[in-house]
């Protein structure tokens, strides 16, 4: 089956690693798992950390922050934009790159450190870190964007079962109410064909979020532009698509950061500072 592809608008460029969580995603490595997994390279750290008290002092503050950090908390954001280039140095070090990143309808780009829940977010004129499930950012891109309700036009010739799909989808999304679960659509276990897709993807159009994450496999989630509704597809190491779905509800489980990934994240920032700092 032809997996589950979105156009990108022009000059929207938005990729976004996925983190998959064990009870959710079928056996996927849980963050927790994925994190402990991650090296760094911290050799010129220890040196820095002398010559860099406002880096360092940021650092401290990550980790009290993460040590209380709790699910539904505000975002905890540090900003680097006023850091000179050796303390921006040490904490790009300390943090490293993980492996999801995420660019928001071009105007702001996310990479998540090496500690899950910890995320490293650019934007034009700014930089800062942030301890949250998910950036703000991107709450904010789907704030303002995706369509509350869609039309169901007249199938091209070839369309066979995107009909009651797509009237399933629209119902699901107008009922949704936050704080539900999410509902799954799994195109790989229905008789969809290229035609169908097609319709599919022309009718939901794409909305503002991209989110890929790469590590054992590769998860794609792309907001569409209907709101509240998701493409989430799983791909093995040859690339090909080996679950194609249809998220309805809040940002997938799978790209949001747990409660017990910020306790690990706590936990080696912990070791990382005492270790070589």
């Amino acid at each position: 089956m032809t997996g589950f592809e979105w156009q990108e608008d022009a000059g929207t460029t938005c990729t976004v690693p996925s983190v998959g969580h064990d009870d959710d995603d079928g056996g996927l490595l849980s963050t927790v798992e994925k994190t402990r997994r991650r090296t760094l390279d911290l050799s010129g750290a220890e040196e820095l950390a002398g010559q860099c008290p406002a880096g360092m002092a940021l650092l401290d503050r990550l980790a009290a922050a993460l040590e209380n950090y709790r699910i539904g908390d505000v975002p905890v954001r540090e900003d680097l934009t006023g850091l000179d280039v050796r303390d921006r140095e040490l904490v790009a070090q300390v943090l490293g790159e993980g492996e999801v990143t995420m660019d928001i309808a071009g105007t702001a780009t996310v990479i998540e450190s090496v500690l899950t829940g910890v995320w490293r977010v650019r934007t034009p004129l700014r930089e800062h870190v942030e301890i949250a499930p998910i950036p703000s950012v991107v709450r904010g891109a789907l704030a303002t964007s995706g369509a509350r309700d869609f039309d169901i036009g007249a199938p091209p010739e070839g369309v066979m079962n995107a009909l009651p799909v797509l009237a399933e989808i629209r119902e699901r999304m107008t009922a949704y109410k936050p704080g539900q679960r999410n509902h799954v659509i799994s195109f790989t276990l229905l008789p969809m064909t290229e035609d169908d897709m097609d319709f599919l993807r022309a009718t939901l159009g794409t909305g503002p979020v991209r989110i890929r994450s790469r590590g054992y496999g590769t998860c794609e989630i792309v907001a569409t532009g209907c709101r509240n509704v998701w493409s989430v597809q799983f791909f093995n190491a040859m690339d090909t698509v080996i679950l194609d779905t249809l998220e309805i509800g809040d940002v997938p489980p799978s790209a949001q950061a747990a409660q017990e990934d910020f306790e690990d994240s706590a936990e080696r920032l912990r070791e990382i500072r005492e270790a070589y700092l």
